[in-house]
């Protein structure tokens, strides 16, 4: 990749921030939305590889890509987007700002860094880890260079997924004649290195290495060459950590040695039975004997700000997580049963497991592979817009899947379902509603009704269901939704709060607003202890929390709650970011509600600017902001400032879209009334005359 190239017409590759030997990590910028981005840029698919090989491989990672993509915790980085550019896979995450925990080490000229520091990654990462094994996801590469602690004292994981991925396409160097996969040997654990089955367990002996570093200057068995340190994770003893550092707290110690037990059944059963042990680390023990007093602990150490409240899932506590055994389905890889893999590796063009199809020739799979293509460029269609062309290639697509795989084929369903998703682009909601009723009679078949994917075609139904104007179907499909996502992810699961969002916005629409203040609030909070207050996704949901507020009169409360929200967006994405803007409206439309309309059109008149300079003119955000602007002169009496901004609002949607469009007869109602408080009746009286026109052309349209 080139300096400045841009690519997916989206991200501008501005500087090189890292590489290694899967590719290059660059500084760019997200052109769409206006910030920073880190785009991983993995080494090009070259022509070494089969063409049927490399469609399983593209397959893979756009798999591995969304498992990781669906991870939210305050402890991972944000994956926003993935794609393939001229044979190079990428994927878009959060930038940070920090430094690794190797560079810390540097930084720090290999010296072991602060005991405090040392329990606080220990216990941050433990709980990120918690997480990401309760939905199934083990990490398989972790190591110093993938944990970042950022400005705010933040600690993330990155790559999730990215050593599966290298392993697959060939990126890792193999030990000669051993078969066994090279990622970073000073952290893999026993099990890794024979070959044998890997679940969450060898998570927790990565981390009892890099621990083990951090606290001691060295990795447990730092030797001379690869095979060495191989031999010394399969066969050797770490030396006990407080030989090299005699301050380290004895509970400490045995919690790292324990993590570096050969067998994964003497490691810490689980991240939650490791979190407990480490929040029992921190408090003081009492005194069973005289020279106990003397022992070194780290009672003195506060617990984090950050893990007040924060749970690991399932209800578990930091400070009193309880002793439980992580569901079985967490002793899978990233790609598991979920997400229609296993660690006894089918071929990927094959049907699923309970599904199934006719068997697949070498000119089927050629034929797949082909396929595959064509799916990426149906979705770019849709990225460009054009919603009637993604959707007849996906519906092309679905006919040649079935053909080759089979009706219920999680390929076939999954193009039926991206058609569905382009009718309802187009407004065609009911021949949308069809299909998506479909695709979810398939999935539930195939996979059974509760499984993940299965309910996010059952949520599309719901959703679609409220676009047709059945809001209580709509209401009561959603709470079945978000009760099974509960039961089945997690209740804090971003996709059961996805689901109860949506939620709350239809009842919201039904104008039970007490309810949906409450469903909001609910979410934000969750969100908030689980990404933090500033994360765009909390953010969004304490949005929704401001309009219930305004909603139910409490206009004061709105008032602060946007002030905190705008200030927020401000420092997460900058003073012109589209959503910072979305806050700040939000502002000045309570401030009118307050009666305050001075401070309401500076508010308005300067989110107009900047919209129309970020968005354009024309944009519907804008011209929303341009109308409040006129509202907020109307009630000062300077009507015939506000008449200019009138007009304009309804020639712009008029132009945009069209004329009998409901949001352009609203702003030529806005300009007829404004003509009336000016005292030019008939001019306004010829408005009225143009949208009951308008109205009865509408009309014979339906008809």
């Amino acid at each position: 990749m080139a300096e400045n190239r841009l690519i997916q017409r989206r991200y501008r590759l501005l500087d090189t921030i890292g590489r290694g030997g899967m590719g290059e990590v660059w500084r760019a910028r997200d052109e769409s939305l206006g910030r920073q981005v880190a785009v991983k840029c993995l080494k090009p698919l070259g022509p070494e590889h089969e063409p049927s090989l490399l469609q399983v491989l593209r397959e893979r990672f756009r798999r591995e890509a969304r498992v990781a993509g669906a991870l939210q915790h305050r402890g991972i980085t944000v994956v926003h987007d993935f794609g393939e550019e001229d044979g190079t896979l990428f994927i878009v995450m959060e930038l940070l700002s920090g430094r690794n925990l190797s560079q810390l080490l540097e930084d720090n000229r290999r010296q072991p860094l602060p005991l405090p520091d040392v329990t606080e990654i220990a216990e941050q990462v433990t709980a990120a880890l918690a997480y990401t094994h309760e939905q199934a996801v083990v990490h398989r590469d972790l190591k110093p260079a993938n944990i970042v602690r950022t400005a705010d004292g933040t600690v993330k994981i990155c790559d999730f997924g990215i050593a599966r991925l290298g392993h697959d396409i060939g990126f890792t160097a193999r030990l000669t004649g051993t078969g066994i996969a090279m990622g970073s040997p000073h952290y893999m654990s026993p099990e890794q290195i024979g070959g044998h089955g890997v679940d969450h367990r060898s998570d927790l002996y990565s981390l009892g290495c890099v621990l083990y570093e951090i606290a001691t200057g060295a990795p447990p068995f730092d030797l001379g060459d690869t095979w060495a340190v191989l031999v010394g994770h399969r066969d050797r003893l770490p030396e006990p950590p407080r030989t090299l550092r005699p301050d380290l707290p004895e509970s400490f110690e045995r919690i790292m040695l324990d993590l570096l037990a050969k067998d994964p059944d003497d490691r810490p059963r689980d991240a939650h039975e490791l979190g407990k042990r480490l929040s029992d680390a921190r408090q003081p023990r009492p005194a069973r004997r005289a020279a106990a007093e003397d022992e070194p602990t780290v009672a003195a150490l506060p617990l984090p700000s950050w893990t007040r409240g924060l749970t690991l899932g399932a209800g578990q506590h930091l400070a009193r997580a309880a002793h439980h055994p992580v569901p079985a389905r967490a002793a899978t890889a990233l790609t598991d049963a979920w997400t229609g893999g296993s660690e006894t590796r089918r071929d990927d063009t094959s049907p699923a497991a309970g599904v199934t199809g006719p068997p697949l020739s070498d000119g089927s799979r050629a034929a797949l592979a082909a396929l595959a293509g064509r799916h990426t460029a149906a979705l770019g269609l849709g990225r460009l817009g054009r919603w009637a062309e993604s959707g007849e290639a996906h519906r092309a697509l679905a006919a040649e899947r079935s053909r080759l795989l089979g009706p219920d084929h999680p390929d076939t369903l999954t193009s039926r379902l991206e058609a569905g998703h382009a009718l309802s682009r187009l407004g065609r909601h009911f021949e949308a509603h069809q299909l998506y009723t479909e695709v979810l009679g398939g999935r539930e078949r195939a996979l059974g009704p509760d499984h993940p994917d299965a309910l996010d075609c059952r949520h599309h139904v719901a959703l679609n269901l409220g676009r047709l104007g059945r809001l209580e179907d709509c209401r009561t499909m959603l709470e079945e939704v978000a009760a099974a996502r509960a039961r089945v992810l997690g209740a804090r699961h971003p996709e059961a709060l996805a689901t109860r969002g949506e939620l709350a916005f239809v009842l919201g629409k039904l104008g039970r607003w007490t309810a949906a203040l409450q469903v909001h609030e609910e979410v934000a909070a969750a969100r908030a202890e689980m990404l933090g207050p500033d994360h765009p996704d909390t953010l969004a949901a304490r949005y929704e929390v401001g309009i219930g507020l305004g909603r139910l009169g409490r206009t004061a409360d709105a008032l602060a709650l946007y002030r905190e929200l705008a200030a927020a967006r401000t420092r997460a994405q900058g003073a012109d970011d589209p959503e910072t803007l979305r806050a700040r409206h939000g502002l000045g439309v309570n401030l009118g509600r307050e009666r305050r309309w001075q401070e309401a059109l500076v508010e308005a008149r300067e989110v107009t600017a900047a919209r129309a300079r970020v968005l354009g003119e024309d944009h519907p955000d804008t011209l929303v902001s341009r109308r409040e602007t006129a509202v907020a002169l109307g009630w000062l009496g300077r009507w015939g400032e506000a008449l200019d901004h009138y007009r304009r609002v309804a020639d712009a949607r008029e132009r945009v879209l069209g004329t009998a469009h409901l949001d352009t007869l609203a702003a030529l109602g806005d300009l007829a009334q404004c003509l009336e408080q000016l005292g030019r009746a008939d001019e306004a009286a010829a408005v009225h005359r143009r949208i009951a026109a308008r109205r009865q052309e509408r009309a014979g349209r339906r008809q």
